[in-house]
């Protein structure tokens, strides 16, 4: 699905504003956006945005046609970031500004009933995914930044469709093959590639990031194995310039999930994806554990920061405060309900280690009104979260990944002046 379809069907209901007198029907209105929240912790909803200036750096070298490779960005989180609505909301923009670098790393399959993300379209047939994350009661143990495993045989095929606002000329995929040498056969809307998985020699595993490029921009891609091929991502990204935005999110995952990912896999996609950005977007389920120890959060939270510095040390690091949640059954000011108390300490925990270690943070929750916001905006006339005052709306998803853009996009602006005027 694409943004500008939710657009095109928010535009012909707001057409429809006036009905034939004597109908007695009642006109539909548009109502506007909510005002975003004044951050009362970050200007403009942004600390420590010096942190980012590599990103910056990036983003001035591809609007000077002096890069040749995409910018990417690279968000990893819960459900906020699995659904793609949020992170969909920031590529459509900085894609139209800066150009398309691709639609970014996907799951290696469908990871959970529903899954939909934007631009492209998944489907499978024979190809088992596991995803392991903490709330499942297992440990994500073997997996990297997708948090999934597909593992795959002759006869399972896994297909992407893409829209033409997502075509692909490069292709990446780790995996390893098991218990012996194993391929892909990537088949493209235009041409064959051929990828090699190694098994593993003298009973040591053999991972690798494969990449094949087409010699034209493609809109669909089957995958299809010969022989055993455990598979871990699967990257659609361009070789050219441009911006290209990696929504990698687990639906119930926390901080903890993030650390306790297979080091060797994350070293390993990191080095291939080079990104210029690294989000972490955790902290709702984190403030909504029941067994909630703040000492042991922000032990995870420096340990998960640790990880990033020294496998990506290039990539600016952006850490998303924890969003508005709300919890039913146990009172409150906010329509009978209540954030539980340690999501006030997630977000208080989040903003010093960020100030600590040197990386930028952003006040998702002072952005989307603070206090209460999450029953404003569900009981609002057309509700941009949903009733569980956790979980945003598709509307209200674009609205907030809006502000996250516009606020990241501002600072960049700030910085070019700044730049000019020391120049």
């Amino acid at each position: 699905m694409s943004l500008g379809a939710v657009g095109a069907a928010i535009l012909i209901l707001a057409g429809q504003a006036d009905v034939q007198a004597g109908t007695g029907a009642v006109a539909y209105r548009p109502v506007a956006a909510p005002t975003p929240g004044v951050s009362s912790i970050c200007p403009d909803g942004l600390c420590g945005e010096a942190a980012l200036e590599g990103l910056f750096q990036a983003l001035e070298a591809t609007e000077a046609g002096a890069r040749d490779r995409p910018v990417h960005i690279l968000q990893i989180g819960d459900s906020h970031t699995a659904g793609d609505r949020i992170t969909g909301a920031v590529r459509a923009r900085w894609q139209a500004r800066f150009g398309v670098g691709g639609r970014g790393v996907l799951p290696p399959g469908v990871p959970y009933a529903g899954y939909a993300p934007m631009q492209v379209e998944v489907t499978t047939t024979d190809w088992p995914l596991r995803t392991d994350v903490l709330s499942g009661g297992r440990l994500p143990v073997g997996v990297g930044f997708t948090g999934s495993e597909a593992d795959v045989a002759d006869g399972a095929v896994m297909t992407i469709a893409a829209e033409n606002s997502a075509a692909f000329d490069k292709v990446q995929i780790c995996g390893e093959g098991w218990p012996k040498d194993a391929e892909l056969a990537l088949t493209g809307s235009a041409g064959l590639r051929t990828m090699v998985f190694p098994g593993p020699r003298d009973e040591i595993w053999q991972p690798v990031c494969q990449t094949a490029m087409f010699d034209a921009l493609q809109t669909r891609l089957e995958i299809r194995p010969t022989g055993r091929v455990k598979i871990h991502d699967v990257r659609l990204t361009r070789q050219g310039p441009g911006v290209e935005l990696s929504n990698l999110g687990v639906v119930g995952g926390t901080v903890q999930d993030l650390v306790l990912r297979n080091g060797d896999w994350t070293r390993l996609e990191l080095d291939a994806w080079r990104p210029d950005l690294v989000i972490i977007a955790f902290g709702v389920n984190d403030g909504f554990a029941p067994n909630f120890n703040v000492e042991d959060y922000e032990s995870w939270l420096n340990g998960a920061l640790t990880q990033l510095r020294v496998s990506a040390p290039d990539a600016a690091i952006l850490l998303l405060g924890a969003p508005e949640g709300l919890k039913a059954g146990i009172g409150g000011p906010c329509g009978g309900r209540a954030a539980p108390p340690a999501l006030t300490m997630v977000r208080d925990v989040q903003r010093r280690v960020a100030g600590e270690t040197g990386v930028a943070f952003w006040d998702w929750y002072g952005r989307m009104g603070g206090d209460c916001s999450a029953e404003r905006l569900a009981t609002a006339p057309e509700p941009y979260m949903r009733p569980d005052r956790v979980h945003f709306t598709s509307q209200g998803a674009e609205w907030i990944g809006g502000i996250l853009s516009d606020d990241l996009l501002a600072a960049y602006d700030r910085w070019k002046a700044a730049k000019g005027e020391a120049d």
